[in-house]
């Protein structure tokens, strides 16, 4: 059975890094974060319509591993029949994309908020803000208030949903023995 675990929160809070030590660690797939593929490849300036275009280019992304991950997980069952979960480990999710379009576009897609609805996960890891802002060509908030704001609209959705997830803070050890601990737990 193929568990979905999804790494969320502000810019700079360590997330890519995370998903891609969790996917080493387990010996497993990951989906990228498309935004910066999409940023870098068409500029820095974006609109409202080009999130659009991103977080299409999100699902495409993690449809593409999803489906490479229950293939190997079916071939694997076939030669030999297993009891263990296969794990994807996904950077980012509409959740971002929501609040990526609601702060700064104070708006958001409906095609969005429906993927929000129609898509199950089993765990999100929350990155905290407590690790330091590094500066790259695509970030857009260094200063620490704008990221407790942010990071306060990513709990306001963890706690109002259904899907279990776990608070990741501290330095980048601390992290991922926080995250491998969440994701043993499933």
């Amino acid at each position: 059975m193929l568990k979905r675990i999804v790494i969320i929160g502000p810019e700079s809070t360590g997330k890519s890094t995370l998903c891609e030590q969790l996917a080493v660690h387990y010996k497993t797939g990951w989906v990228k974060e498309y935004a910066r593929e999409y940023l870098l490849a068409n500029g820095k300036e974006y609109t409202y319509n080009n999130l659009l275009d991103i977080a299409q280019g999100q699902i495409a992304g993690e449809e593409l591993v999803v489906d490479r991950s229950q293939l190997a997980e079916r071939s694997a069952n076939y030669q030999l029949p297993t009891t263990n979960y296969q794990l994807v480990f996904i950077d980012t999710d509409m959740y971002v994309m929501k609040v990526w379009c609601e702060y700064v576009f104070e708006k958001c897609h409906h095609w969005i908020l429906n993927r929000i609805v129609e898509r199950q996960y089993d765990l999100y890891l929350l990155c905290n803000v407590d690790l330091p802002w590094v500066k790259d060509e695509l970030r857009e908030y260094p200063d620490l208030e704008s990221r407790k704001k942010l990071y306060k609209h990513y709990l306001d959705i963890m706690i109002n949903q259904n899907t279990r997830w776990v608070d990741i803070s501290g330095n980048y050890k601390e992290r991922l023995q926080k995250a491998i601990t969440a994701v043993d737990a499933l």
